[in-house]
């Protein structure tokens, strides 16, 4: 920790959340003569790594400045009046829960920025393209970051627009169909979550985040708990997503493209799950304990669903899509994620966090390299890279295997790596739930998420054998050579792999921020 003042702090802040909107109106500017290189989309490429490493830099700065000694209080606060007639106000605050968040967030946004400078995707100008992925990242960092429920709900629909651009104009085939699927899903679900945001603040009296969890509820009736989590949790289960509101999701990882599914995965997916930790636990209480078993359940029966759906994608001559098997592999991630929010104690919800992250980390990698892998084939076919001689990535791109089988088994949870953690913490705590919670069920949801494990290790490592395994074709003149990993991708790819090993072998980086502000929020604002 770095000692840095709370005015810095505030100005960081405000920096991270509104500098990639600037730099989105900037891109879509003529570049000045001398900064154009050689033509003017080599400059919009730079000027997006530009903006995004500007960000990360300062998430990295805020996040040294930040008193660690005190991860429950809200930190580098800016409270300002923005509509008085609603009571609606400019709240900014950073704490143990949304400081990952705001790191990752970041860290993905520029490794894609760099990615695609040296790889721009097939498409139209890359203007747009740029501007559209600073919107992405002002509208995901603000969600982590604002401590007002319509302000909330703004920055959660801001990603909206620019992710179904970016599937629609820079995807793949049925992209169209894939665009229109995920917009439809996930503005149904938005306009039902508003509902509940206007009903919770109308009754309370405010819109204030961090009133309403230390009130904790107490000003609320059991009845307005249960309706406003019934509404406000559609809207979040179906970005998180969770089963069966996931129907969205393969198709539209299938048909974006790379950093658009490295984004979608590795950010996006957390805004839901950020939203139950951070509104819905501490403000409705008692409407969450009513729906606890019956998200637990959707959680568990999302686990084993997605494992089976990889599975039966992974099986030979089923002419599986392997973005299309890491999609429904995020479905059965993210029930683990939820079904630890769902315990509703400090070990279910912390492995829940730490579940979040280490998903970011890892399916990240894993869409970086289905990409690179789609680049030097032509497919993501699971039967034509595993053909006569398939992929054969060991022997023939051996780098490029290794970081393949590597994150597969991150994400298969082996421990001392990140996927480890959460996944464990979440099924401890389904084993000891919160007290009126129903023990009996929350077994037998551990139980069957104990089972989905050993089915994603066993679809995670039928893709490596498939896929990473094989002989490499012989020697000829109708043999095109597949580069290995180049330089530009092993420097988006190294930290993603780095911090996955550090988080899990030294989990406590992670915890040691995320408990104290978890412990606060689920006892009503009291550290």
């Amino acid at each position: 920790m770095i000692d840095i003042s709370e005015s810095v702090m505030q100005a960081l802040l405000a920096f991270i959340v509104a500098v990639p909107l600037i730099g989105a109106a900037a891109a879509l500017l003529p570049a000045p003569p001398g900064l154009r290189g050689r033509s003017p989309e080599q400059a919009v490429l730079r000027h997006g790594v530009t903006v995004t490493g500007a960000v990360l830099l300062a998430a990295v700065v805020l996040a040294a400045g930040f008193d660690h000694d005190q991860p429950s209080r809200m930190q580098a606060t800016t409270d300002i009046s923005w509509i008085p007639a609603l009571g609606v106000r400019i709240h900014l605050g950073v704490d143990g829960i949304s400081l990952p968040l705001l790191l990752l967030t970041a860290l993905l946004t520029f490794l894609c920025a760099l990615y695609t400078y040296f790889k721009p995707p097939s498409g139209p100008s890359p203007k747009a393209f740029v501007a559209l992925l600073l919107v992405l990242e002002t509208g995901t960092l603000a969600t982590f970051a604002v401590l007002d429920l319509l302000l909330f709900f703004l920055a959660f629909e801001t990603v909206l627009i620019p992710m179904y651009f970016l599937i629609a104009r820079w995807g793949g085939e049925e992209r169209r169909t894939a665009a229109w699927k995920f917009i439809l899903f996930t503005l149904l679900g938005s306009v039902v979550m508003l509902l509940g945001f206007l009903l919770i603040g109308l009754k309370a009296d405010t819109f204030d985040m961090v009133a309403l969890a230390t009130d904790n509820g107490r000003g609320l009736s059991t009845s307005t708990q249960v309706i406003a989590v019934l509404a406000i949790g559609i809207g979040l289960a179906v970005k998180t997503p969770m089963w069966p509101l996931h129907s969205w999701l393969p198709a539209a990882h299938t048909a974006a493209p790379t950093v658009g599914s490295v984004l979608l995965a590795g950010v996006m997916l957390k805004m839901g799950t950020y939203g139950f930790v951070r509104i819905v636990l501490p403000t409705a209480p008692d409407g969450m304990r009513t729906f606890a078993p019956y998200l637990a359940a959707f959680a568990a029966v999302g686990i084993v669903y997605g494992s089976l759906a990889c599975l039966a994608l992974a099986r030979n001559g089923a002419s599986g899509d392997l973005k299309r098997l890491i999609a429904y592999s995020s479905v059965g991630h993210m029930g683990f994620v939820l079904l630890g929010i769902a315990t509703m104690t400090p070990t279910g919800v912390n492995g829940a966090l730490f579940a979040n992250i280490a998903h970011g980390l890892i399916t990240g990698l894993l869409f970086f390299l289905v990409g690179a892998v789609k680049d030097r084939y032509g497919t993501a076919d699971l039967d034509t890279l595993a053909g006569a001689t398939g992929a054969a990535l060991y022997g023939r791109t051996p780098r490029l295997g290794a970081l393949l089988a590597f994150a597969a088994v991150a994400s298969l949870g082996l421990p001392g790596l990140a996927g480890f953690w959460g996944e464990m913490l979440a099924l401890f705590g389904a084993f000891d739930p919160a007290e009126g919670l129903n023990r009996p069920a929350f077994l037998t949801f551990m139980v069957i998420g104990g089972f989905g494990t050993l089915l994603t290790a066993a679809y995670l490592l039928i893709v490596v054998r498939r896929v990473c395994m094989g002989v490499p074709a012989p020697a000829g003149p109708d043999t095109r050579a597949v580069p290995d990993v180049h330089g530009y991708e092993l420097a988006a790819w190294t930290p993603l792999v780095a911090l996955t090993v550090l988080a899990g072998l030294w989990p406590a980086v992670l915890l040691g921020l995320t408990d104290p502000a978890v412990q606060k929020l689920l006892s009503g604002g009291s550290s």
